[in-house]
């Protein structure tokens, strides 16, 4: 039968699943556990202690390799009996060399996601508070005064960005930074030949929103600064102005960054051919200063943002704010899409934004991402990497020698999932060898720059034989 034992973690330094190994390891030699006796699953020891499942099944992995567990294949893992045990002395786990990891144990860098510190904690007692207050409104459909908490909040949080001038009451709630540049879209795309610009190699989700409005997408030419004018206004010429989409504060998904001078460059572009532009900006930096495209192009810009990479995924809620004159529009194109967001949603939100908790934790999270960023930047430094202190991706070149695909394979044989250049090349674009390292929060560190020393490797052993 399962044991109820369960160790104490919050004492000791150094990675946790080092101190489950130690924690386990004391408890078989104090006679806590006895063999034979069936330790926690993993999900279950993993909740109980606040930690990921990989933690602990890779504390179990060492143990059972120093056998002092036994895995039970359906059964679960034991404690082995001392008639099985081999000896160990005091260290001997510091010994074991790391395992390959199991399917279970995947380090998955494909997508970002980030780090718990605390908001899960704070979704909830929101949703706890939210129990206690009797509401109405959660009987009825949701209108424009359901969502007017929200936008107050979120024009607060929003004040100060590049999103230039606005009101509460300018804020068009969507669901998700996907879905808010859905709508502008739809606002700006018309018949015969809708055309959406955008970078050579770009975010997936503006070339799927483009293909649902049944719109051509046509990639523009990049340098160091970003997307050259001189594109942009052969793009124009050529297909008339139709709408630039862009993400100049973290281009994703280079990590690359437009400065002013050519943010200014593009705008007298897109001014003289009376082209919109379209800013996302999901990945915002707090610090930048620098004017988005709302600000240089009141006519012309549009801003979207959204809470998933800033506080949580889980978070369908984004915020689109239009230039002037177009607000009505956009509204409108709002309402009609699902007629507003739900009010749990919109309750929830409000909340959230309002929490003296909130910038807080958007600081905690951030300043954990730069540990990862930092942690990847000093082992794989040598090599041709674009990335930005704080931002959950990085961009690696790879050297000769490498193709994306054979990388990619190659790093998923160890354990470790990437996505190439070509998830964010145009169909008919040509993608470099390149490929985007997100970091996952939910790794723990340690686990983190174990992939990254194994893609070092990777990178520092191209195959003998140069594929053509």
């Amino acid at each position: 039968m399962n044991t109820i034992w369960f160790p104490d973690l919050s004492d000791g330094s150094g990675p946790k699943y080092l101190r489950l190994v130690a924690a386990i390891q004391q408890a078989i030699e104090d006679g806590q556990i006895a063999g034979g006796e069936r330790l926690p699953p993993v999900r279950d020891l993993a909740w109980k202690l606040k930690v990921t499942p990989g933690t602990v099944a890779r504390a179990y992995s060492r143990l059972t390799d120093a056998g002092l567990l036994q895995a039970a294949v359906g059964r679960g893992t034991f404690v082995a009996e001392p008639a099985t045990a081999r000896q160990y002395t005091p260290g001997a786990m510091s010994q074991i060399a790391p395992a390959t990891p199991s399917q279970s144990e995947t380090v998955d860098l494909r997508s970002s996601l980030l780090p718990d510190m605390g908001q899960e904690a704070l979704i909830r007692r929101c949703y706890a508070d939210m129990a206690q207050q009797p509401d109405p409104a959660l009987l009825h459909y949701p209108g424009a005064a359901t969502g007017q908490g929200v936008r107050v909040a979120a024009a607060r949080w929003l004040q100060g960005s590049q999103a230039g001038r606005f009101e509460a009451e300018d804020v068009v709630l969507a669901h998700g930074g996907q879905h808010a540049i859905m709508l502008v879209l739809q606002c700006i795309l018309q018949e015969p030949n809708p055309t959406v610009f955008t970078e050579d190699l770009t975010y997936a989700g503006f070339r799927h929103a483009a293909r649902l409005l049944r719109a051509r997408v046509v990639g523009l030419q990049c340098d160091s600064a970003g997307v050259r004018p001189d594109a942009l206004a052969a793009a124009c010429r050529e297909h008339g102005p139709q709408v630039f989409c862009t993400s100049p504060e973290v281009h994703n998904p280079t990590a690359g960054h437009t400065g002013l001078a050519r943010r200014k460059e593009l705008a007298d572009v897109a001014r003289h051919f009376g082209c919109p532009v379209l800013e996302d900006s999901c990945y915002r930096n707090p610090d930048s200063g620098l004017p988005g495209y709302r600000t240089l192009l009141p006519d012309l810009g549009w801003y979207v943002t959204s809470l998933s990479k800033i506080i949580s995924p889980a978070l369908r809620v984004g915020f689109v704010l239009a230039p002037s004159g177009k607000i009505r529009a956009l509204r409108s194109a709002a309402q009609f899409n699902s007629f507003g967001l739900s009010v749990p949603v919109c309750s929830l939100t409000e909340r959230l934004l309002a929490s003296p908790d909130f910038d807080r934790l958007c600081g905690a999270i951030r300043d954990r991402v730069k540990i990862y960023v930092q942690t990847a930047v000093n082992i794989l430094g040598l090599f041709e990497l674009n990335w930005q202190d704080g931002v959950p991706f990085l961009w690696l070149k790879l050297p000769r020698g490498w193709r994306a695909s054979a990388f990619c394979r190659a790093a998923e044989a160890l354990g470790i999932r990437l996505r190439s250049a070509d998830d964010f090349s145009l169909i008919d674009g040509r993608a470099p060898h390149a490929i985007r390292i997100a970091v996952n929060g939910m790794v723990e560190l340690e686990r983190f720059e174990w992939a990254m020393r194994q893609l070092e490797h990777l990178l520092s052993h191209p195959p003998e034989q140069i594929e053509v």
